[in-house]
């Protein structure tokens, strides 16, 4: 049974039989692995700079396994590196995971009727990758054994990167310049791109992208952050004036035309 299976006969979680719950988290597990994989530069990256910010082995890990973040676990590095003191490494975390928060309203209709225990175990696992895949399906269509699948691979995916990195950052010198940060971009580049079919969309990744380049090119403090509000009220603006329009949706009525 696929998720596209579940969404026709509307299965619930309790009525799932435990082969199908297995079917479903391994689909989900495969369908995070490319993503697995492109993310594993970037853990890399994560668990070196812990140790050349002055960590030792379990408090890397311990990071790794806690705050499961990667761009809050870089940042929260640098700071900590440069001696910045607690409650700015904790203010700059939260500005950079406050998307998440998005993300969570977002698919609060989806999650919201599920157990406690469901809740905070797919609230923890929820990152950009596991939103990009499953923060667009509809209540019906959503399948918890599924996420689960895709978030538990990812989580584990990401701590033995961490980890890797750990290990690496203490033997191989300069790991930070072998041009590893560009699987950030990339990974991001991957989980953008598919989720670009509606007119709102592409355009707020068009405003986003010149405008952060833009900022960049200036050298405007917070330019990212102004580029972000700029592309969210660009696609804001877009959905409200010509509404939820789809590519699908304009080819047809061109082809009806």
């Amino acid at each position: 049974m696929t998720v596209k299976d579940s969404e026709e006969v509307g299965v619930s979680e309790n009525t799932l039989s435990n082969v199908e719950k297995w079917r479903l988290f391994r689909q989900g597990s495969l369908a995070v692995s490319p993503l697995c994989i492109a993310v594993i530069p970037w853990g890399l990256l994560a668990g070196s700079f812990a140790i050349e910010a002055g960590m030792n082995v379990m408090q890397s890990v311990a990071m790794s396994a806690i705050v499961f973040a990667g761009a809050a676990q870089l940042v929260a590095t640098g700071l900590i590196k440069a001696g910045v003191g607690i409650l700015t490494i904790l203010l700059t975390t939260f500005f950079i995971t406050s998307r998440h928060l998005l993300y969570s309203i977002t698919m609060r209709p989806t999650i919201s009727p599920l157990p406690l225990r469901w809740r905070l175990g797919l609230g923890f696992l929820l990152t950009d990758e596991l939103f990009a895949l499953c923060g667009n399906q509809s209540p019906k269509r959503f399948q918890p054994w599924y996420a689960l699948g895709a978030g538990l691979w990812f989580y584990i995916s990401w701590n033995l990167a961490t980890l890797a990195g750990i290990f690496a950052g203490k033997f191989i010198p300069n790991l930070d310049e072998l041009g590893l940060d560009f699987a950030i971009a990339a990974t991001f580049i991957a989980i953008v791109i598919p989720t670009i079919q509606r007119w709102s969309v592409l355009m707020t990744v068009l405003v986003a992208v010149l405008a952060s380049v833009v900022a960049a090119a200036m050298e405007i403090e917070g330019g990212l952050m102004i580029a972000s509000l700029l592309a969210m009220l660009c696609g804001y603006s877009i959905e409200r004036i010509f509404g939820n329009t789809t590519f699908e949706y304009l080819n047809k009525k061109e082809e009806q035309a």
